[in-house]
């Protein structure tokens, strides 16, 4: 520890942000930075516990308090070494990470809990800004080929693993960018472009190959990527999103959120004079009160509207604070489990009204036929005797809301089917990819991972499972190794 008893000394400090009066005039970062000393009294309060639960919080297993403690004894580099042992993208992480690592932290069974987010994208950002953080190209290349289809957090990371081992690795991407998720996926606000873009060419530097604007399964042929690779690995996305099929859903003002900020994120990036949907002066309702949802509402703000508001089907979660004590938690959540409890992102912070139990009845037109207003029904939910929630609507309860523009953010149904359906890949219940224990599909040679494979989650998820997918293509090439030279 590199402070005895540091937890006794230090309060949790939050992370300072611009006034949302000057954040929501643009698409930036907002999160100041803090002085390196705060930090180090942050990293103090780690109690280096004989059982650090913040591992198990941890889908990556970060070395949580190693690098809690170099900080604490100004060791930054040491750190940021640390750091990056576990996870290939800190700094993405570090800003859009919910961070269950806290909600595990054992300082918090009686007391708020160490910093960890706040640490990470500290030592992430100190580690780039000097130069800590440089291309390492494998030093012997092999012969075999991978193939992965996808440039989210998921595909990057199994690229920069296998290519660290000397594989050959080639990237496709269908958009004009890579990045996936991180590129379109996030705000800028939440994670600027700069930073996706460093890290994929980082990747080329090391020797990974990208092609872009490369639809496989439309304008490139499955087939002949399965011909020129010795395994390909699918990290698509789960990105058919789920719509609501109620009457008026046809009118004009309806969007899918996905096309809303993906539509953003370009006039950002220069890419259009104006953004693709505008929000400015509209009366706003975004169904949904999810992360993708809480993406709209903050996009809205900076777009000028009028009014927003973000309904949720289901209740309001328990409202304990951020930092709920072990015994302050609902049943259903205990510690070390992430809590399921009511939290407010960063973008319901700078205005607009949240609901619950609301349920949308239908969408209803003006004389032009443009979206005028929506017709909402207030739910009551009741666990029942078996575990399963069923809901009865309030007698009574219709409203109907003014609203010209409504964003539909209700998640996402597993992958798009295209890819999928050619290669006959067998399916989970839930949607995604269904796969053995080594990641690999019912097609020899083919793997899935990310949110391709487990459904929509976590950025933080999704580079756990590239990583693993990229260890057992490892593994699957080393085993076959003669034989698909032969089939070369």
């Amino acid at each position: 520890m590199g402070e005895l008893k540091g937890f006794l000394h230090y309060h949790r400090e939050k992370m300072e942000k611009e006034p949302v009066e000057q954040r929501i005039k643009h698409s930036r970062e907002f999160i100041i930075n803090p002085e390196k000393g705060k930090m180090e009294k942050q990293g103090a309060r780690c109690m280096d516990c004989g059982v650090p639960f913040c591992h198990q919080g941890c889908p990556l297993g970060n070395h949580i308090p190693d690098w809690n403690h170099l900080v604490s004894a100004g060791l930054w580099r040491e750190a940021f070494r640390a750091l990056e042992e576990t996870n290939n993208f800190p700094e993405m992480t570090g800003r859009v990470c919910p961070a269950p690592c806290e909600t595990a932290c054992v300082l918090g069974i009686n007391d708020d809990p160490v910093a960890i987010e706040s640490l990470e994208m500290s030592i992430a950002d100190k580690g780039i800004a000097e130069g800590w953080s440089q291309p390492r190209p494998p030093h012997i290349r092999l012969s075999q080929k991978v193939g992965i289809i996808g440039s989210g957090p998921a595909g990057l990371a199994a690229a920069q693993q296998l290519n660290r081992r000397g594989y050959l690795v080639t990237v496709y991407e269908r958009a004009d960018r890579a990045g996936g998720l991180l590129m379109y996926g996030i705000p800028t606000f939440k994670l600027e472009k700069q930073k996706v873009m460093a890290r994929i060419h980082q990747l080329k530097l090391e020797g990974v190959q990208f092609q872009v604007g490369a639809n496989v399964g439309e304008s490139i042929v499955i087939d002949d990527l399965i011909k020129e690779y010795d395994a390909i690995l699918l990290t698509c996305g789960a990105s058919q999103a789920r719509d609501i099929k109620i009457p008026g859903r046809e009118l004009s003002g309806i969007y899918l959120a996905d096309s809303f900020l993906q539509g953003h994120t370009r006039f950002v990036l220069g890419d259009t004079p104006q953004p693709s949907v505008s929000a400015r002066g509209k009366d706003v309702i975004v169904i949904g009160g999810g992360d993708t949802g809480s993406d709209c509402v903050g996009t809205s703000h900076r777009h000028g509207a009028r009014s927003v508001r973000q309904f949720e089907i289901l209740s309001q979660p328990p409202n304990l604070g951020p930092y709920p004590r072990a015994w302050e938690r609902p049943e259903n959540s205990p510690w070390p489990d992430y809590t399921h409890l009511l939290r407010t992102s960063t973008s319901q912070e700078e205005g607009g009204e949240r609901s619950w139990n609301l349920r949308t009845k239908a969408f209803i037109a003006d004389q032009n036929g443009r979206l005028q207003s929506l017709l909402t029904e207030s739910l009551k939910w009741e666990t029942k005797k078996n575990g399963q929630l069923e809901c009865t609507v309030v007698p009574g309860s219709e409203r109907e809301w003014a609203c010209q523009v409504a964003f539909i953010a209700v998640g996402f149904v597993g992958p798009e089917r295209g890819l999928v359906d050619q290669l006959g890949l067998e399916l989970e219940q839930h949607g995604g990819v269904k796969t053995d224990r080594n990641y690999m599909t019912n097609q020899p040679g083919i793997f899935a991972a990310g949110d391709m494979r487990r459904g929509q989650s976590l950025v933080v998820w999704a580079i756990q499972e590239g990583r693993s997918a990229a260890a057992s293509v490892h593994s699957y090439l080393q085993a076959h190794k003669e034989s698909l030279s032969k089939g070369h």
